[in-house]
């Protein structure tokens, strides 16, 4: 399995949320009513299995060596995906903001969040999209074997090091939780070793 692939099965997992992030929205519009447990669990979600640990290895691993293969760092894509991975943070902190004023009884909150949380959801469909049928792509042809083994590894370092031992896990496990929540159907992708992505974390 090649590590864009990977990142590709990890995108069927953040889609797997933002459509749980998207029932949410919907229900603070009808019921003016934040569901704050299920929020904090889809923020902590987005911060650290999309943020932190997807995002993470794209900027350290995968972008520096585009660049390195010949993409320029200011005006190639690995430049403006950097940027909306900026937008996203600053969406997620809004997002944090709203539950924050949800606790403290804000009337507004659940309209706040609704709104953040779909300009959020916008942002990464369209960011998701674009790396699955243009950078990806662009990856595949300019990174030959080694270049892809090199990534594997590094992925591995990030998960197993950088995250801490059954972080991945406890994050697919708790996408799965907000899927079942939600009604939504759960990515059916398979990591390198051949499971299905949210019962193995070992190459995913």
């Amino acid at each position: 399995m090649r590590a864009t692939e990977i990142l590709m099965n990890e995108h069927r997992i953040i889609e797997q949320v933002l459509a749980c992030l998207e029932k949410e929205a919907l229900n603070c519009d009808l019921k003016n009513r934040l569901e704050v447990d299920s929020a904090e669990k889809m923020i902590a979600f987005f911060k650290t299995f999309a943020d932190k640990c997807h995002h993470g290895k794209e900027e350290d691993r995968l972008f520096p060596l585009l660049e390195a293969r010949g993409l320029s760092p200011d005006s190639g894509p690995t430049g403006v995906m950097r940027h909306e991975h900026d937008m996203g943070r600053s969406l997620i902190a809004g997002m944090e903001e709203a539950v924050t004023k949800a606790k403290q009884g804000d009337s507004r909150a659940p309209a706040l969040f609704a709104g953040v949380a779909r300009n959020y959801d916008r942002l990464l469909r369209a960011h998701i999209e674009k790396e699955d049928h243009c950078l990806f792509a662009m990856a595949d042809h300019l990174l030959n074997e080694s270049d892809q083994a090199l990534l594997l590894r590094g992925f591995e370092v990030a998960e197993a090091e950088e995250m801490g031992h059954g972080t991945h896990d406890l994050y697919l496990a708790l996408a799965d939780g907000l899927a079942e929540k939600y009604g939504v159907e759960r990515a059916s992708v398979e990591c390198a070793c051949g499971h299905k992505l949210h019962a193995c974390s070992t190459h995913a």
